[in-house]
């Protein structure tokens, strides 16, 4: 689900006028003056203030009419309940010689102990799932949720957040999962879908545009009338624990009493709950969404379930889980337990527990690529799980819930090359196509047989009203005997009479949504470069070669409005002519180029000078892959000196040496890295008004916590500087209280609310004690760090989840580290020239 910052900038809103949930805790810092204070009545108080009042009240009647407690007694014992704070436990006074019996059909004190679903908060889900016992514990809960509709408590889903978020062991959060949902798949199937998308922080598949839209003051509101919080105790909680969920879980275990006792939370009805405040739009939808969420709030059972409510509430589960976590959980509970009825064929758990540990993750392996192939081709949780429900992990999956029109798949990805040189060496022996990389905004365009055309972005948001031009073109492109078709372009602003490409900006001024033809004033361009669905006819696993060529054929280019890329086919040998190509394609105002392997086979080179393995090592009959074949990563058991296989076939979600893309900054420097800022200190001298220097991270894609890589104080303009010191000045929303989920060691002066990503030049990486990015992956006391770091500008088609990862800068550090050891031992061999 995408950000709502995301969405507000996609769809050109204008900015958020309800407030984030740090910075309405910011904005309690000063409490009111008493005298201008409201009256307390029932109506403003907590929900356990009235109920103490009203407690209190009864036992007055019924005191004083039993003669236990005269008069004054009665009205002391009123109000000393009305006036406690609502946060401690003091009990309500009973006389021991005549304990109070609330009438009949009357209200009475509810105690918020001792409610929770104890045996849901004992299933030990980070358990091997080799040992764990599913049916145990499903056949137990099932006959505690019969009492109560049947559908599994939100309990255990909270027990599975609990033991995922206490440990940051991979294996451990994906044995957490596994069994969770093993236990729901024995014990309610019903469950299992509304489970797996409160567990990947959704609600929906990202072309689908549901989002919660709740602001800041919704949280707070709903934590001052549940919880008796006020606003000095709700600002302290905040700052002493910098994350809603937290401030929740210590707001529940405050509150000792309850007026109403608390309704059992179920899995199925938190998702409708979620759904309901999507959809609520209109005159009265803020005070529905209002209503919704405290009633969340007031029927969760102990400190956790309202911790991740909350964090549920403000899209922030921090549970180290993310979507290939999911899916590898799914495919592997699934070889372990099938539904009930199901006629499924799953290995004896015995037999699984009896297998070496290759040969145990080589049937996991093909398990889990089948599944991410299957969500890679149709990225929705709707449907994959009823499918896994019904046929379990089988190639048959990768049919029942394939490529479908007007579901986007998503995208495949090329990797980056240092140079031209590098991109050469890798791609020896192989034809390829050298394309422009076009400054503009990829696209999916699906056609179906009646006309109808859907668009999409990289990340698969629906942008159909954005382009209606380019919807308009779709009949006069398809050319004849095409009757429905997926294609993949990069849309670029353009000079419509002279075809002259515009820069990215450009194309950002452009509208987002409730754009007239007639209105536009930026045209674009659509240069499509590759067909993956023609005619129902999925084309993914045929060569790029082909695939190429039915696109060219059977589509009609339009001059300045739809065409190809402009490509070069070339070989390895012929380096002056791809070097031309590339300085031509910066001279265009391109990013560079990308370069896609034709063929599926690699041919003997005329360069007499490559090596000899390569040359012993081509194999002319490789036959085209099928789509398992294609997807799958397990370890190559070839010998070191043979060729890594290099497919021409489209696969979806992969980023392979298959695509290489070489960008003009790569080639000129080092290569860039796109950073996250998240905090920043108050200049020194002629930049003492302004934020600098400002810290960067890279995201952790297991955990889904920021690690701070870097300051940076180079490549800023004084206009720049004043444009970011607007953005994040104190008291805005942008500026937040220290987050807990950025790892940094450090004191800055501002803490940045994460929204953008930089991209960022710079010399070297280098271990580092101060910084935290990818510690634990070249050391376990050393992060890494930048040398003379360099910003160069704001990638605005990047959200903060596309930020360079630590694994890919532990990736360059090894890769830096091997050249410096490589050009090492040529200079003391002089092997260096002069």
């Amino acid at each position: 689900m995408s950000s709502p910052t995301k969405k507000r900038k996609r769809n050109g809103d204008s900015p958020q006028k309800t407030r984030s949930i740090e910075s309405f805790f910011k904005g309690q810092a000063t409490r009111p003056n008493p005298e201008h204070e409201p009256e307390v009545t029932d109506q403003t108080l907590s929900d356990e203030a009235l109920a103490r009042k009203l407690q209190a009240e009864w036992e007055q009647e019924e005191n004083a009419q039993n003669s236990h407690l005269d008069g004054d007694q009665a009205v002391s014992a009123a109000s000393e309940a009305s006036t406690a704070p609502s946060a401690l436990s003091i009990p309500v006074n009973t006389t021991p010689e005549a304990p109070v019996v609330p009438k009949k059909d009357t209200l009475s004190l509810q105690s918020s102990t001792g409610t929770e679903d104890t045996v849901a908060l004992a299933v030990p889900f980070d358990q091997s799932p080799q040992t764990f016992d599913a049916t145990k514990y499903a056949t137990e809960l099932r006959s505690r949720w019969a009492s109560a509709g049947g559908d599994a408590s939100y309990a255990l889903l909270t027990r599975a957040f609990v033991l995922a978020n206490a440990t940051t062991s991979r294996i451990k959060i994906v044995d957490t999962l596994v069994n969770f949902l093993r236990v729901l798949i024995e014990g309610d199937p019903s469950s299992l879908l509304p489970a797996v998308w409160l567990a990947t922080n959704s609600i929906s598949p990202p072309y689908d545009e549901l989002e919660l839209g709740l602001g800041g003051s919704s949280i707070s509101k709903a934590f001052k009338k549940i919880y008796g919080l006020d606003s000095q105790g709700l600002k302290a909680l905040y700052d002493r624990h910098g994350d809603a969920g937290d401030v929740a879980f210590e707001a529940k275990k405050r509150q000792s009493f309850t007026l109403v006792r608390p309704k059992p939370l179920k899995i199925k009805g938190v998702y409708e709950s979620l759904l309901k405040i999507a959809k609520s739009k209109g005159s009265g939808s803020q005070e529905t969404k209002q209503r919704i969420v405290e009633k969340l709030l007031q029927d969760t059972r102990g400190a956790e379930e309202s911790r991740y409510i909350v964090r549920t509430l403000v899209q922030n589960l921090r549970i180290g889980a993310v979507k290939t976590t999911m899916l590898i959980a799914l495919a592997r509970a699934f070889l372990y337990s099938p539904p009930e009825g199901a006629e499924l064929t799953v290995r004896p758990q015995k037999k699984l527990a009896s297998l070496k540990k290759d040969q145990l993750a080589e049937i996991y392996s093909n398990a889990e690529e089948i599944v991410k192939a299957s969500y890679a081709r149709h990225p929705n949780y709707n449907d994959l799980v009823p499918c896994l429900l019904e046929i379990g992990v089988t190639d048959e999956l990768l049919i029942r819930c394939g490529l479908a029109l007007h579901i986007p798949l998503r995208p495949m990805l090329g990797s980056i090359t240092r140079d031209l040189s590098d991109m050469l060496t890798k791609l020896q022996g192989r034809d390829f196509s050298c394309e422009y990389k076009y400054d503009g905004q990829r696209a999916q365009v699906h056609c179906d047989e009646q006309g109808k055309v859907s668009i999409f972005s990289r990340h698969l948001e629906l942008m159909t009203e954005k382009y209606p031009d380019l919807v308009s073109l779709v009949p006069q492109i398809r050319g004849e005997g095409v009757s429905s078709f997926i294609l993949e372009g990069e849309v670029v602003a353009v000079d419509s009479e002279t075809g002259d490409l515009q820069p990215f900006q450009t194309l950002s001024n452009r509208a987002k949504k409730n754009v007239e033809i007639g209105a536009i004033t930026v045209n674009v361009c659509l240069f499509s470069f590759d067909l993956m669905y023609l005619n129902g006819e999925p084309l993914m696993d045929r060569p790029f070669r082909e695939r190429r060529e039915l696109l060219r054929s059977l589509f009609v280019a339009i001059p300045n409005r739809f065409t190809w890329v402009k490509s070069l086919d070339a070989t390895s040998a012929d380096s002056e002519s791809v070097l031309e190509f590339f300085k031509g394609a910066t001279d265009a105002k391109c990013e560079g180029i990308m370069v896609k392997v034709l063929d599926n086979t690699i041919k003997p080179s005329a360069n007499q000078d490559e090596p000899a393995s390569i040359a012993a090592d081509l194999d002319a009959e490789t036959p085209a892959p099928t789509v398992s074949e294609a997807s799958s990563t397990k370890p190559s058991k070839e010998k070191p000196t043979r060729r890594k296989a290099l497919l021409s076939t489209y696969e979806p979600d992969k980023r392979l040496e298959s695509w290489l893309k070489v960008k003009k900054d790569y080639s000129t420097s080092s290569e860039t890295l796109d950073l996250i800022p998240i905090a920043g200190w108050h200049g020194q001298g002629r930049k003492a008004k302004w934020w600098s220097p400002i810290l960067l991270a890279v995201r952790n894609p297991e955990s889904g916590a920021l690690e701070a890589v870097t300051k940076c104080m180079s490549g800023f303009t004084d206009k720049f500087y004043q444009a970011n010191k607007e953005k994040y000045a104190e008291g805005s929303p942008n500026v937040i209280s220290r987050p807990a989920y950025v790892e940094y060691y450090g004191s800055p002066d501002v803490w940045f609310e994460p929204q953008e990503v930089w991209e960022m030049a710079f010399a070297d990486i280098t271990l580092s004690p101060t910084y935290t990015a990818a510690i634990g992956l070249v050391s376990e006391e050393r992060g890494l760090s930048l040398r003379f770091p360099r910003f160069l500008k704001v990638r605005e088609d990047k959200g903060i989840d596309e930020a360079t990862s630590c694994d890919y800068l532990a990736l360059l550090w090894k890769k830096q580290a091997e050249k410096a050891k490589v050009e090492g031992v040529e200079e003391e061999l002089g092997w260096q020239e002069d």
